[in-house]
């Protein structure tokens, strides 16, 4: 094991002693279960597509592999660094976005991934980090310039990407950006008769997307009424739970895995709670929850908004996305296209998932009177 004392000066001693230790392990746990989760939950998926075995599994361990020394990378840099690379990379993540539409491929209906050099990207899922980022910044400027103009920048900052995800379309994405976009604008100090318009706006928005697009109104509809259409794959998910009780029919006798075709990415809470119990499902839900409170903990005394801002949206992002797998595969929400992050399979989401966290743990480093 490596070790690095305090008075270590050397780039990896200082990262070393001032970064959540704690968080950076129940990380590390996460990407573990991951690993662990496909391996027990894609091979039946690949074999009826026609593909080998553990296709899913290479593919998942090849991306989690690399995204550990993205993340731990990223958690090196300066909160200057971070600024400067999520703006790089909104830039990048939207303008892939305005070429989805053309020259993506479409999947289950929707069109949101772009063949790069031979692999397949999903640029929405880059896009919401750096977007965090970005806002938390343009709102600490509004700090240190009174007539910075904050609001109207980052109001059209979240209408470009609302307007390009509505037209893949993801509507689950664009309510995930709002959540995160709406946290932030709160912390950033809005008039609350402001967010109370907000509030009204995004419920219109919400009824307005119900009318407009076919496939929000026919999960809302499934939600509210089951016999109103195919909820197959909920019904299934909703067994396994039931199967698995407290401790789960043990690890490989789960039976979901052979009837859902998306049981190792949407469904994969499902694999865990018939196959580990109601127990292990609590503790993954535990072990989100430390993570997000961990951060919140950290950044909760600092001064600077910038660093309170962002991490807020980065947390949000990561415990929204958390909360909405799990919810819709316990049918507690209408069925959403969500992996769970680290543990359902998913290049692009890990990378993501991965480069947030990293971001997160950078930010909330301790820091002794440096300026940000």
């Amino acid at each position: 094991m490596v070790k690095s004392s305090r008075g270590s000066h050397s780039r990896f001693g200082s990262w070393w002693w001032t970064v959540d230790r704690y968080s950076l392990g129940a990380i590390i746990l996460l990407m573990a279960l991951g690993a662990v989760l496909v391996t027990a939950s894609s091979p039946p998926v690949a074999e009826r597509i026609g593909l080998s075995p553990f296709y899913f599994v290479r593919n998942q361990q090849f991306f989690l592999v690399l995204a550990f020394p993205v993340m731990i990378g990223i958690s090196l840099l300066e909160p200057i660094w971070i600024r400067r690379l999520s703006l790089l990379g909104l830039g990048a993540s939207l303008f892939l976005m305005l070429l989805v539409p053309f020259m993506g491929f479409e999947t289950k209906g929707a069109s949101r991934w772009i063949s790069l050099f031979g692999i397949s990207v999903q640029p929405s899922e880059f896009m919401k980090p750096f977007f965090a980022v970005v806002t938390a910044w343009i709102f600490s400027l509004r700090q240190k310039y009174m007539n910075f103009p904050a609001w109207w920048l980052s109001t059209a900052l979240y209408g470009l990407a609302a307007l390009l995800l509505l037209l893949q379309p993801d509507f689950g994405m664009v309510v995930t950006l709002t959540v995160i976009w709406g946290v932030q604008v709160f912390l950033a100090g809005l008039p609350m008769i402001l967010v109370f318009v907000l509030v009204a706006l995004a419920v219109g928005g919400g009824v307005g997307a119900y009318f407009l697009f076919s496939h929000v109104r026919q999960r809302i509809d499934r939600f509210l009424d089951p016999t109103t259409g195919d909820n197959y794959q909920v019904e299934r998910s909703l067994e396994a739970f039931q199967n698995g009780g407290l401790i789960g029919r043990g690890p490989g006798e789960g039976q979901v895995k052979l009837a859902l075709p998306d049981s190792h990415t949407d469904f994969i809470f499902a694999v865990v709670g018939e196959e580990f119990g109601m127990i292990a499902c609590l503790l993954i839900v535990g072990i989100f929850f430390f993570i997000v409170a961990m951060g919140i903990i950290r950044v909760w005394r600092e001064s600077d908004s910038f660093l309170m801002i962002a991490v807020a949206g980065l947390l949000t992002q990561f415990s929204i996305q958390a909360l909405i797998n799990m919810g819709v595969s316990v049918q507690l929400l209408p069925a959403k296209g969500m992996t769970l992050p680290f543990l359902s399979y998913g290049g692009s989401s890990i990378m993501a998932v991965a480069m947030a966290m990293g971001m997160v743990l950078a930010l909330t480093r301790k820091r002794f009177g440096k300026t940000i």
